[in-house]
């Protein structure tokens, strides 16, 4: 009897949108695997949990996903987190997920926490229609992303880092026009959870003079056609 690969979901702030059936789940698992061992073993304590863990990143998921499948094959239940939010939403996961599913195996994701769906909907945009872009490039087809993405109609979703949240702000004003509305959210679900909403240059000005701190999600309006 194979096993299954379990996805699951873990909160991005609050430690109580941890749902019952995570915990359930991670619990039971043969093996859990994680971004980060420190960072979930926090989690895992929390929830005691005293499973066996083991480290799963973008740095080793490359060769590790086959002895993963392959476990699944023998009948182990595993179970994969990252250090916040979904699995293979801009995380590790989707690798594992893809040989898991070439191979036939059953992989089943539960429903919970991600970053961007709160920052979407609490930003007062559109939200019937989105598409999510994750994090931009950083060098290497940059520019060329962010024209195409100036034509984009719905409603844009983007992660940032603190640190380089003015620059794109800059960068996302040049090419789609500084009046463009737009809302970044940062510190979901935790203590100092903020959304500031405001054109792009009114964004860019509140950020250049309050530093930006914290996990970062940018939504911007798409163009009027």
């Amino acid at each position: 009897m194979a096993g299954k690969l379990y996805v699951v979901p873990t909160p991005v702030g609050n430690l109580e949108d941890m749902t019952f059936r995570a915990i359930r789940i991670l619990k039971e698992a043969d093996l859990i695997l994680a971004e980060d061992t420190r960072t979930s073993g926090i989690l895992l304590k929390h929830f005691e949990i005293k499973n066996s863990m083991q480290s799963h990143h973008k740095f080793n998921e490359h060769k590790t996903v086959a002895h993963i499948a392959d476990r699944i094959k023998a009948g182990e239940t595993i179970a994969l987190i990252s250090d916040a939010g979904t699995p293979a939403i801009s995380d590790p996961g989707f690798l594992v997920v893809r040989e898991c599913v070439r191979n036939g195996l059953d992989v089943e994701c539960l429903p919970g926490a991600t970053a961007f769906v709160p920052a979407l909907v609490s930003s007062g945009l559109p939200n019937e229609r989105f598409c999510f872009e994750g994090f931009l490039p950083q060098k290497k087809g940059r520019q060329t992303r962010m024209k195409q993405l100036a034509e984009e109609a719905r409603t844009m979703i983007f992660y940032e880092s603190p640190y380089r949240l003015v620059k794109t702000l800059t960068q996302l004003s040049e090419y789609m026009g500084s009046e463009r509305q737009a809302s970044v959210s940062r510190e979901i679900s935790k203590l100092y959870e903020q959304t500031v909403r405001g054109t792009l240059a009114e964004l860019i000005k509140h950020f250049t003079e309050t530093e930006p701190r914290g996990e970062i999600v940018v939504i911007v309006e798409g163009t009027e056609k």
